[in-house]
C-alpha cells in the first residue's frame, strides 16, 4: 500500500456516489479516461476489483461496498482534521469569497456588513456566479460559499441557512397578452414558453425555475433571459427583488399565484467548510 494517493481515494468516493464514469469525471473536473486510470491504480494497490463496469451499468463489488463503508468516515475525519488545523492556525481572517446569483440584495449586504464588523481581519470578496451554473464555482473552489436559488440536491454540496422567501413573478414583454394583468395563476402560465437556465445547471434545478409544458430558450445569464423576454421569445420567472433590480422599460413583471415561493440558500462544498464559512452562516442567520 506504499505511495497511496489521496486523489485515487477521492475518485473512488465520487464514483461510488455517481456510479457513472462521465458524471464522476465532471465532478472531479477530469476526463472519463482519467477516472478509469485512477480507479485502476487504486485497484492495483489493493489487489482486487472495487467496481464492476459493463456497457449498461456500473456497480460496486462486495469488496468495493465494504471498502466504501470503511473509507468514507476515515476520509471525512482526515479532511475535517486538516481543515480544523488550518482554521485554528488562521482564525477568521484572510478572505471569504462569496458568490451570489442574480442580486446581492439588502439582506445579503446586511449579513456581509455584520460579518465584517465581527471579523475585521477577514475581507469579504463578492463574486457574481452565472445563472446557468449555480454550483460550479463552489465545486471548482472559485468561491468559498455561494448564495443560490433553491432547490439544492447535490451530494457534494451542503445547504446552510435558507432565507428570502419571495412570491414568484413572471417577466413578459410589454406586447405580451399577460402584460396588462395584475396577477396570474400557475394554471394560466402552464402553456407559456418559459425561458430556462442552460446546462450545466442540473435538470431538476432548471425545471424548478421554468415549470412549463411549453419549453422556451435556454440562457446562461439573467440579462440574456430578460433580453429574450423583451424580444417576445418567452417569459421568465423571477422573485420580486430580482425583478426590481433588473427592471427595464420594455419588460413588465406580473405576480403569479400557485407556484412555490422563490427561496435562497447559502451553500458550500462539503470539503470546504471552514471557520470563515461557518461564521458567515451565523451572520446570515442573525440578520434573517
Amino acid at each position: 500500500m506504499g505511495g497511496l494517493e489521496i486523489r485515487e481515494l477521492e475518485c473512488f468516493l465520487v464514483l461510488a456516489e455517481e456510479l457513472h464514469f462521465g458524471r464522476a469525471g465532471e465532478r472531479l473536473y477530469v476526463s472519463q479516461s482519467r477516472v478509469s486510470q485512477l480507479l485502476r491504480s487504486l485497484e492495483g494497490r489493493l489487489g482486487a476489483r472495487l467496481v464492476e463496469r459493463t456497457s449498461r451499468r456500473v456497480r460496486l463489488t462486495p469488496l468495493g461496498e465494504r471498502f466504501l463503508a470503511e473509507l468514507r468516515p476515515a476520509y471525512e475525519a482526515l479532511r475535517a482534521t486538516v481543515e480544523d488545523a488550518k482554521d485554528r492556525a488562521r482564525g477568521v481572517e484572510g478572505s471569504l469569497r462569496l458568490g451570489f446569483q442574480g442580486t446581492a440584495d439588502a439582506l445579503l449586504m446586511r449579513a456581509i456588513a455584520a460579518f465584517q464588523s465581527a471579523h475585521p481581519a477577514c475581507v469579504t470578496e463578492i463574486v457574481e456566479i452565472p445563472f446557468a451554473d449555480p454550483f460550479g464555482a463552489v465545486r471548482r473552489g472559485e468561491v468559498d460559499a455561494a448564495i443560490v436559488l433553491l432547490p439544492v440536491a447535490e451530494p457534494d454540496i451542503v445547504l446552510g441557512p435558507v432565507f428570502s422567501k419571495e412570491r414568484q413573478n413572471v417577466a413578459v414583454s410589454l406586447r405580451h397578452p399577460f402584460a396588462a394583468r395584475s396577477s396570474l395563476t400557475a394554471g394560466e402560465l402552464a402553456g407559456t414558453p418559459l425561458i430556462a437556465a442552460a446546462a450545466p445547471a442540473p435538470a431538476y434545478w432548471r425545471e424548478a425555475h421554468a415549470p412549463s409544458a411549453a419549453s422556451g430558450p435556454a440562457v446562461t445569464t439573467l440579462q440574456e433571459g430578460l433580453t429574450l423576454v423583451a424580444a417576445g421569445r418567452g417569459a421568465m420567472l423571477l422573485c420580486r427583488p430580482t425583478a426590481d433590480y433588473h427592471g427595464r422599460e420594455d419588460v413588465t413583471f406580473v405576480p403569479v399565484d400557485g407556484l412555490p415561493d422563490s427561496v435562497l440558500g447559502m451553500v458550500w462544498h462539503r470539503d470546504g467548510e471552514t471557520e470563515r464559512v461557518r461564521a458567515f452562516g451565523r451572520a446570515l442567520t442573525d440578520v434573517t
